[in-house]
């Protein structure tokens, strides 16, 4: 069984960093696709990123060339480092896996198991 744990959010000023990472418990995910989404009130959520087994990225372009995502099979654990954080980023961002294949890594219906969500606020 795969549990994962979302930790690293936090207040920041525009401009700023931080970085999440998801802890997984349990069984390895090394062969699970890992995934980054996020919901802001009022909205949907939304894709962020992911990545493979072997370590393929992919970003919305929302993020593309401020985020970046990487994965520590051996410690199961992926990051997501944001950098050049604005308000819009603002959210409950939600770490999630999925085993083997993945035909939409941006879907979420995608993901079988979730991190609980940790708060990531950019202040302006």
């Amino acid at each position: 069984q795969v549990q994962l744990v979302d930790s690293g959010g936090g207040l920041v000023q525009a401009g700023g960093s931080l970085r999440l990472s998801c802890a997984s418990s349990g069984r390895s995910v090394r062969n699970y696709w890992m995934g980054w989404f996020r919901q802001a009130p009022g909205k949907e959520r939304e894709f962020v990123a992911a990545i493979s087994g072997n370590s393929s990225a992919y970003f919305s372009d929302s993020v593309k060339g401020r985020f970046t995502i990487s994965r520590d099979n051996a410690n199961n654990t992926v990051y997501l480092q944001m950098n050049s954080l604005k308000p819009e980023d603002t959210a409950v961002y939600y770490c999630a896996a999925k085993y083997g294949s993945i035909a939409r890594v941006s879907s979420d219906y995608e993901y079988t198991h979730w991190g609980q969500g940790t708060q990531v606020t950019v202040s302006s």
